[in-house]
């Protein structure tokens, strides 16, 4: 069979599961359409949240830049899972204790404010449809390859697909959709790490393939260094981010930012009560360790099958004419390019842009190529296809979800028409969830940056946003709801002008002000990572504007202090 043949029933096998479990689940209450009726288990709400937080960025994006910036890029690797276990132990069980339906209705309450209900809408919505658009370059990318199809026409087909299954089904379908997907991607991911790891090491499990020794002795990533150094890259193992103030700027920038992006938040008010948000965290971590952990061996061996794919291990070059078949198809994508400049019908591999003929790697697609590379079985290369999608189409769901609830229960509900009825509400997240995936697709065809790095710009946004009135909303009674606007517009408002100022307005390509001049940026730290210094901008400008005016009523005060002191706990008494 065919590998065309074989992709097209794995991926068609795993879609009809997804679109089946959509109808079958499809939402008929508003309940059920944001937070699934309340009555997720923990340990199913756990794989759910797993597959909603891992994305694109995470399944198909993060090991080809970490196997590109090495050591460089462990800020990925250290920022998201950091912010993961910051934002479930630190802020989803107060938040789910607190019982709303969505992050800008509990900073509505809290501050009591429409205006910041407003606000934090609109930083809801900014953040999540440049986190979507990251997605679609995932998405867009996998089709690409796979359906052989070009890039802009693969992006078409997920839209599609991501139409048919989150507008029908709501939180209630998403779900059960992103179990289904979990198991998918999880497998796909490990299951030709395991093989590789196997093929390279003799080690079956990848987490110590990568610091074991290959057959000749030498171990593994001593090898990748060499081959690097002897091709002018700078070693796996030793190369930095930038500076040492960017690859901390960027960590944090992803921590908070984790934290803080609702889409995940939501997750926790899917389960009946504050004692299985904390459970379902902990499964969530679980499963997340296992792909998280994979990843660096991915990334390293990844990057070196590529290298010993077009300078052979004998020293020979490739010859041009002898290219494997998974380049031409890579090639067809317009993602991966090379082209013969000494006229030698050879393919020569090096750091000097002057004599490198491998034009374009572009580096969302080395684990989806990696089993190509490797030389692996036509099914597992299918599986990483489909698993691929998952992880791209459960994130999108998830996202669109958060910009319709923002968008139908927040402002139109929550605002502009209360009386709303419960039919017309659900009819009217629909449409905004229509017209959100149209928004994030259009983006999509011209994305700002690499899949990760396209989220890593979400993050920031949500750091510079949403983070800080959470934290000061649960952990400090005394902001109120001028602080906590005042914050939110600033934070937002810097990083947007910095963000825009080098990668274009709304990501236009040519409207750039400075464009990726390194020379500009403020203290050396890039825009990917300037979500760190928005958040702290907002933090400052909150506590200012809250002391410069009236505190919030003696309600709210009681509120926040009932919301962080567990029920029945007396005073502390002497032993």
């Amino acid at each position: 069979m065919t590998l065309q043949t074989t992709t097209y029933l794995v991926v068609g096998f795993t879609f009809a599961i997804y679109i089946g479990i959509a109808i079958w689940s499809r939402a008929s209450s508003t309940s059920d359409f944001y937070v699934a009726g309340t009555g997720v288990h923990p340990v199913a709400n756990g794989m759910a949240t797993a597959a909603d937080w891992m994305s694109a960025a995470s399944f198909i994006s993060m090991a080809g830049l970490i196997a590109f910036m090495g050591y460089g890029g462990s800020v990925f690797l250290m920022g998201w899972t950091g912010g993961y276990v910051l934002l479930a132990m630190l802020l989803a069980p107060y938040l789910r204790k607190f019982g709303k339906f969505t992050v800008p209705e509990f900073i509505g309450d809290r501050y009591y404010s429409k205006a910041a209900r407003i606000v934090a809408v609109l930083c809801l919505i900014i953040a999540s449809v440049t986190y979507v658009i990251g997605q679609m370059k995932g998405i867009g990318v996998a089709f690409s390859r796979f359906l052989e199809l070009d890039y802009n026409t693969g992006l078409l087909v997920g839209m599609g697909i991501v139409f048919i299954y989150a507008v029908l089904g709501g939180m209630k379908g998403i779900t059960y959709t992103q179990i289904a997907q979990y198991c998918v991607l999880i497998v796909a991911y490990t299951i030709p790490a395991i093989f590789i790891s196997i093929s390279l090491t003799g080690n079956p499990i990848p987490q110590l393939g990568l610091g074991s020794a290959m057959e000749d002795g030498v171990f593994l990533l001593d090898r990748l260094d060499q081959v690097l150094r002897d091709l002018g890259f700078t070693e796996y193992t030793t190369a930095k981010r930038l500076s040492t103030l960017n690859m901390l700027a960027y960590t944090f920038s992803l921590m908070i930012g984790t934290a803080g992006l609702p889409h995940v938040i939501i997750r926790f008010f899917t389960v009946p009560k504050v004692k299985d948000a904390r459970s379902s965290a902990g499964w969530a971590l679980v499963f997340i360790a296992i792909l998280y952990t994979t990843a660096p061996s991915v990334a390293a061996m990844a990057r070196l099958n590529l290298i010993e794919t077009v300078n052979l291990p004998s020293g020979e070059q490739l010859a041009i004419d002898e290219v494997p078949t998974w380049m031409t198809k890579w090639e067809e994508t317009g993602l991966l390019g090379w082209e013969d400049k000494n006229g030698d019908g050879k393919l020569v591999y090096s750091a000097d842009a002057a004599t490198n003929e491998l034009t374009k790697v572009d580096r969302d697609i080395m684990v989806l190529a990696n089993p190509e590379i490797a030389n692996l079985p036509n099914w597992v290369i299918a599986l990483v296809a489909a698993g691929g999608l998952a992880a791209a189409l459960s994130t999108a769901a998830g996202l669109l979800l958060a910009i319709s609830s923002a968008i139908s229960h927040d402002l139109l509900k929550g605002v502009f028409k209360p009386e709303i009825t419960e039919q017309q509400e659900l009819l009217a997240s629909r449409i905004a969830m229509a017209g959100a995936i149209l928004l994030a697709g259009y983006l999509g065809f011209n994305p700002p940056d690499f899949a990760a790095g396209t989220v890593a710009l979400a993050f920031g946004l949500a750091a510079s946003s949403i983070f800080p009135v959470l934290m000061y909303g649960i952990f400090y009674k005394r902001m109120n709801k001028e602080g906590a606007i005042a914050g939110m517009l600033a934070g937002i408002g810097i990083t947007l002008f910095y963000v825009f100022q080098h990668k274009g307005i709304m990501f236009i390509p040519g409207t750039s002000f400075l464009g990726g001049m390194s020379e500009n940026w403020f203290l050396g730290i890039e825009p990917n990572a300037f979500g760190a210094i928005g958040a702290l901008v907002n933090f400052a400008v909150a506590m200012v504007v809250c002391k410069m005016t009236a505190e919030p009523p003696e309600h709210i005060q009681h509120l926040v202090e009932d919301i962080r002191v567990p029920h029945g706990a007396g005073a502390a008494t002497d032993h």
